[in-house]
């Protein structure tokens, strides 16, 4: 009897087919699982070219924009692992399927919007549709896919995952170029109404162990890192020594005290404290955060500079980017293919030295009218550093973990990039507040600098901790 692994990490043996059903193909279930994801990371960036033309319609402010953004990453964050576990419970395809359908609804909501506050709303909404979708995609992929396939299959995820990402501020600068902005979120919609009959056909029900949600762990959780990111992105408008800001961050870090404390203590903990025993784990989480609050941090800045500066459109400053966010797409098959050769410490490690190396150049060159020629090489080189990343990261978590904790490794791995994405776009706001401001463009340079400054340090320590990563990945069994 063989064993495999099921769609939330669980070690299960393999059962033979129904009578009369076909074994689905690989291809199909890849893309079942993948196309949803696609969706969802796609909706990480496809806002960031929009942002120019949002803040003038809804009359934004820097914090609203900041929101639009963390709405979305803060409540994908918070409830990730609480939807793994739903699913554990009541059906891993069909929490899947429900996540789709939750963020089609949303993004019609998105697109409904006439109001900051709406928009806001209608993102966090749409971030716990796709918690309900991303951790659920990888481990889907691995109980379909044989262990000698496994690598090269999560490089083809991770490359799908840096499409998302490639395609993000052009569809997005295209969409608000050629219709407006609403049109962003209106093409969610016929791509999750096709997705949702087709995953439900090629993917297979399963359950877990039946864990009691931790729903204790959700609210300490969810609201410290929540009180925190309010804190830091209010602290450069209001002061950081002001009683709202210095209550967010001390009762912020307060809340993840006693997560932590309650975590220890719970029979069933949303996020069991053993994992962190294991070295590739815990680095790799750390890295994830390094990396994501770096590099995304710099990423919400960089993006509307060619607009807000330079006088760009929405679409012309997406092209601009194409060079950093193609490049990704390309190289994370790659990674994949090679990253039980090489080792995933090197290519982590790589990747981080050249996203450090590519943010350090940018902001040594970024004035106003800095030509475009400039940003090419260090664009390309951070897209290699991305693609370098995506793929063996995922790798390193999943031969990290034992096969029951496989689904939760995944599910922490997803939870810290989106906690280090909100956090990073709110503490190099917070630098490009105190420097700068959208007045005017050199205003605006002055206050991107520094913060792009920020992003480098931020990835610079995690090209550091990578270098102490697992020199070979364990073999799972």
């Amino acid at each position: 009897m063989t064993q495999t692994l099921d769609p939330g990490g669980t070690a299960t043996a393999a059962t033979p087919p129904e009578t009369g059903a076909k074994a689905k193909p690989i291809g199909a279930v890849v893309a079942a699982v993948a196309v949803p994801m696609f969706m969802v990371t796609l909706d990480n960036l496809v806002i960031t070219n929009a942002l120019p033309v949002i803040k003038t319609e809804l009359g934004a402010s820097l914090s609203d924009l900041q929101w639009f953004v963390n709405a979305y990453t803060l409540s994908f964050a918070s409830l990730l692992l609480t939807a793994s576990a739903l699913g554990d419970r009541i059906g891993r395809r069909r929490v899947f399927l429900a996540g789709i359908a939750l963020f089609v609804v949303a993004s019609a909501a998105c697109a409904l919007a006439t109001d900051p506050w709406m928009l806001i709303a209608a993102r966090a909404i749409q971030g716990a549709g796709g918690a309900a979708v991303m951790p659920l995609s990888l481990t889907l992929l691995a109980a379909a896919v044989p262990e000698r396939m496994r690598s090269a299959a999560i490089g083809i995820w991770g490359g799908i995952a840096g499409l998302g990402v490639a395609v993000g501020p052009v569809v997005g600068g295209a969409v608000v170029e050629g219709l407006n902005w609403q049109w962003i979120f209106w093409l969610n919609v016929p791509v999750g109404l096709l997705a949702l009959p087709f995953a439900a056909r090629m993917l297979t029900e399963s359950f877990g162990a039946a864990r009691r949600l931790d729903l204790v762990g959700l609210v300490l959780s969810a609201g410290g890192v929540l009180a925190l990111v309010w804190g830091v992105i209010h602290g450069a408008d209001d002061g950081w020594t002001s009683t709202p800001v210095l209550t967010a961050l001390i009762g912020g870090g307060a809340l993840l005290v006693a997560f932590v404390g309650w975590e220890r203590r719970v029979t069933d903990p949303m996020l069991p404290l053993r994992m962190f025993a294991s070295r590739g784990l815990s680095l790799s989480y750390v890295v994830s955060f390094g990396f994501s609050a770096g590099v995304f941090g710099a990423i919400f800045l960089l993006a509307q500079f060619f607009q807000v500066v330079q006088g760009y459109s929405p679409l012309e400053s997406g092209v601009r980017t194409l060079p950093w966010t193609l490049v990704p797409m390309v190289v994370a098959p790659l990674a994949g293919l090679v990253v039980d050769r090489v080792g995933a410490r090197v290519l982590i490690a790589t990747g981080q030295v050249c996203l450090a190396v590519a943010l350090g150049w940018m902001a040594l060159i970024i004035t106003v009218d800095v030509p475009y020629i400039g940003f090419v090489a260090p664009f390309v080189l951070g897209g290699i550093g991305m693609g370098l990343t995506f793929a063996p990261s995922s790798t390193i978590v999943m031969a990290s973990a034992a096969p029951a904790d496989q689904g939760m490794a995944s599910g922490i791995n997803s939870t810290v990039r989106e906690v280090g994405v909100a956090m990073g776009i709110a503490v190099l706001a917070s630098v490009f507040a105190s420097h700068g401001a959208y007045t005017d463009p050199q205003s605006f340079v002055d206050g991107l600098v520094p913060a792009v400054w920020v992003g480098a340090v931020l990835v610079a320590a995690a090209a550091v901790v990578a270098a102490f990563l697992p020199g070979r990945l364990p073999q799972s069994t």
